[in-house]
């Protein structure tokens, strides 16, 4: 855990018998972070004083976000699915996506209900970013298609952040860049680019008070994350 402002480091949280670890997500209503563990198919809940609780997944956890009513959203890539848990691990409801979104990779759920998904990864014909109704069963909106690196294109869209006025920031991982989109998932402008990386963005973290976008910059090496950094940029939607 790190200072916001400074930077500086605060304290460490140990995380009992976690094996592996794809993604986190903070819950400022209950007070916790969650970890995706892929190698043990399972949730890893750290309380604010550090009491730890894990829970099964039934399906390998990708990514992870919480919703407005503090649930948490975990994205199942191999099972194409959104499963949806409480607080304390009870399982609320599970989506299985439509048959075109390949490779699901982290979702976000709006006010409307509706999802906010990326999929599609270097080895996948078609990368997008999709708006995903409410029960799951179809796609409304998209943006992207057929792998590329032109601005309407993606190559590794990997993970999202969505502001209050449900604009999409999106982490293009092979083409070293943040995109912007608009609520409808109209294209806006890259945010940043490979001149501003070091490395690959994995995962966007998006503090909504202070108006920071934080990037986690990583470098991959023969399929293992061998370094990373973590910058932050301060965002707009205009």
């Amino acid at each position: 855990m790190y200072d916001a402002a400074s930077y500086r480091l605060r304290r460490r949280l140990t995380v009992p018998n976690i094996r592996g670890c794809s993604d986190m997500a903070a819950c400022e209503h209950w007070r916790c972070v969650y970890i995706a563990d892929p190698v043990a198919d399972c949730i890893h809940r750290l309380g604010a004083r550090g009491a730890a609780t894990q829970w099964p997944v039934n399906d390998k956890p990708q990514d992870l976000s919480v919703n407005g009513m503090h649930s948490l959203l975990v994205t199942c890539r191999d099972a194409r699915k959104i499963k949806e848990f409480s607080s304390c691990g009870k399982l609320l409801r599970e989506l299985r996506l439509p048959g075109d979104v390949t490779e699901p990779h982290h979702a976000v759920q709006l006010t409307s209900g509706q999802f906010v998904v990326c999929h599609g990864f270097r080895h996948n014909a078609v990368n997008r970013v999709c708006k995903i109704s409410e029960d799951g069963r179809r796609a409304v909106q998209s943006h992207g298609g057929q792998r590329g690196s032109a601005s309407g294109q993606y190559d590794g869209p990997v993970h999202l952040a969505v502001d209050d006025n449900e604009f999409v920031f999106v982490a293009d991982y092979y083409n070293r860049r943040v995109t912007l989109l608009s609520p409808t998932l109209g294209y806006i402008r890259q945010v940043t680019g490979s001149e501003d990386l070091k490395w690959c963005p994995l995962r966007l973290y998006l503090d909504a008070r202070t108006r920071r976008l934080y990037v986690a910059d990583n470098e991959c090496k023969d399929g293992d994350l061998t370094a990373g950094r973590l910058s932050s940029l301060v965002s707009s939607s205009r």
